[in-house]
Parts: structure tokens; sequence; C-alpha cells
């Protein structure tokens, strides 16, 4: 999200989370959650900062600054940095992302099972997401961990009803994005909407 009458058509579909990317090479950068963006997000919905290999301290100044609530990191970030942020932040709701193909192995996931509230699970490219591509989800059969995750990787509205066929208990949320914007960071509401209409259905 970048835009405040966007932030706030988009919040009046209540969503769980509203992301915000500070990533400076992201066409969605974001370098503040102003207050004029913050007014238009009830309480009850979080907001996630996304970050791609930041230095701690620095992470941590936005953080504070931006006073999210939630952390997504997109890059090589190790299980030990991982660690050192949630000592900072205890209350944090800490994300780590990983790019998913048919090589890729899963027993990685296990240094960061304790560091960690969630797992998202995206498409693997040579960027740090964004690709809006999709990934064979039946690779995630290989997945035998029990840490909750998130969905990500070229989500569409075409996808809503085979994502509603989807039995595993460990998919917590879902990450939509590219596929439901009319540029970087600013969202069709409207299609929003029909996909939260049908999930939620």
């Amino acid at each position: 999200m970048k835009y405040a009458a966007n932030i706030a058509a988009v919040a009046a579909l209540r969503p769980d989370y509203l992301g915000f990317i500070f990533y400076n090479q992201s066409p969605r950068f974001i370098n503040e959650v102003s207050a004029e963006l913050i007014k238009y997000i009830p309480e009850e919905i979080k907001t996630v900062g996304v970050f791609v290999n930041e230095d701690l301290e620095e992470l941590s100044k936005v953080l504070t600054l931006n006073k999210l609530q939630v952390v997504q990191l997109h890059g090589n970030e190790s299980p030990e940095f991982c660690s050192r942020l949630k000592a900072k932040f205890p209350h944090l709701e800490l994300i780590k992302a990983f790019g998913i193909d048919e090589d890729f192995d899963f027993s990685l996931l296990k240094g960061y099972t304790d560091q960690v509230d969630y797992f998202l699970f995206d498409t693997k490219t040579k960027a740090h997401g964004g690709s809006g591509k999709t990934f064979d989800w039946r690779i995630l059969d290989k997945y035998t961990g029990a840490k909750p995750y998130f969905l990500s990787g070229g989500i569409d509205l075409q996808h809503a009803l085979a994502i509603k066929e989807i039995s595993d208990e460990r998919l917590y949320a879902l990450d939509i994005n590219s596929k439901f914007e009319l540029e970087p960071g600013l969202k069709d509401a409207e299609k929003v909407a029909a996909f939260k209409t049908i999930i939620d259905g």
C-alpha cells in the first residue's frame, strides 16, 4: 500500500493485514507510513513492514518510527538475525519468506522454526518477490513442519476457488499483491472485494 485514498478503500474491506514495502529497490517502496496514512487504518488491521536484507539497527528504527506490528523478512536473513530482532521487539509478529520451487530444501526451515511466528511461501525468482507468478502448490506436500504459513506468489482472483479447496490447516493467510494492482502500490479495491467474498463465502 502507498496511497491514502486507496488505503481507506482497502481497509474498508477489513483485511487482517496491510503491507508496506520498505525495500528501496521495489516500485512499491514507501519510506514512511505517515500519520496521514495511519488514520485510515482501523486498529484491528495489523500493519506489516516488508524488508529485504536490512541492517538490524536501521530496521529497528523504521519499525519504531512507523509503529509496525508485523515484519516480513524477504531476503537472506539468518535464524540468528530473526532471534535478535525478536529479542528487541518481543511482541512483534515475525514472518520469514522463502522462495519455493521444485528443488527447495524444506530442511532449511528448521533453524527458523523457534525464531519466527509464520513462514511465507512465495514463488522463487531472481528478485525478492513481486514476480506475479505462482508456484506449484503441490510442492508444499513436502513441508512437514507445524509452523503456520502465508501463501503468496501471483495469487489472482481466478485462484480463489482452488485456494478454498486447500485443506492444509497450517495455511494461515493469503498474501495478495501484484495481481490486484492497477499500478505498483495501487490496489484494485473492487477486485480485492470480489476475492475476499469468494474466500470468506
